[in-house]
């Protein structure tokens, strides 16, 4: 059964609803929605992973030095210790190195990926008319993303081969979750710690700035 959302949900509680009509906002302001559906739940899912799989390729065909990221990444290790707790994610996001982008570019692009910088983020969308969230998203390596992080990224050389791609260590990879330590990255390290991938050794593996943060996550297991 097909709905429809009402303005209140574009607006929230700042706006009146009683005095909205249907006519003042305009039918592209009323969202609709589908039916609940396993297939797409899958479907999601699995588009992820064609991402992921046609994007390294790409790369690797080109002899682009890469290593995968993000939650991707964290998926692929959460898998060693326990399928079951493998969360999914949206987002295919690539370590490369900047003096790379153009061959990075020239690879993707001949997969059928499209580039855009938006919002000073680097992305190759999946073709024409795809959303940012439709996308893989590079990070650069020893860089840092933003001026006040503690340290640079990783160079893309702090990564080992998964069964068919290139994957960050896992000492890299939880490093560049405390480098970022937005709500998803303390997520992610919360799965970490909750196989058993990681535990109170790892802080000494830190400089103290991340040390604190992942001790802080270590103390407060529920959040």
């Amino acid at each position: 059964m097909r709905g429809r959302l009402s303005p209140w949900h574009r607006w929230g509680k700042a706006t009146n609803l009683k005095k909205l009509k249907k006519e003042d906002v305009g039918l592209a302001d009323v969202w609709t929605y589908e039916p609940i559906s396993l297939n797409r739940m899958v479907s999601a899912v699995e588009k992820v992973r064609d991402r992921l799989l046609r994007a390294t390729a790409a790369l690797e065909g080109a002899g682009v030095r890469y290593a995968v990221a993000g939650g991707n990444a964290i998926a692929a290790w959460v898998t060693t210790t326990d399928e079951a707790a493998v969360r999914n994610t949206q987002d295919v996001d690539l370590l490369i190195r900047r003096e790379d982008l153009p061959q990075v570019t020239v690879a993707l692009e001949s997969a059928g990926f499209v580039y855009r910088h938006v919002a000073g983020i680097d992305v190759f969308l999946d073709g024409q008319g795809a959303r940012v969230r439709d996308a893989v998203h590079l990070v650069f390596a020893r860089e840092k993303v933003r001026d006040h992080e503690p340290v640079a990224n990783p160079d893309v050389t702090e990564s080992e081969r998964a069964d068919r791609f290139q994957i960050l260590t896992l000492e890299a990879l939880v490093r560049m979750k405390l480098i970022a330590f937005y709500d998803k990255d303390r997520v992610h390290l919360r799965d970490l710690l909750d196989v058993g991938l990681i535990d109170d050794p790892w802080v000494a593996k830190y400089p103290p700035e991340l040390a604190v943060r992942l001790q802080l996550l270590i103390d407060t297991p529920e959040g």
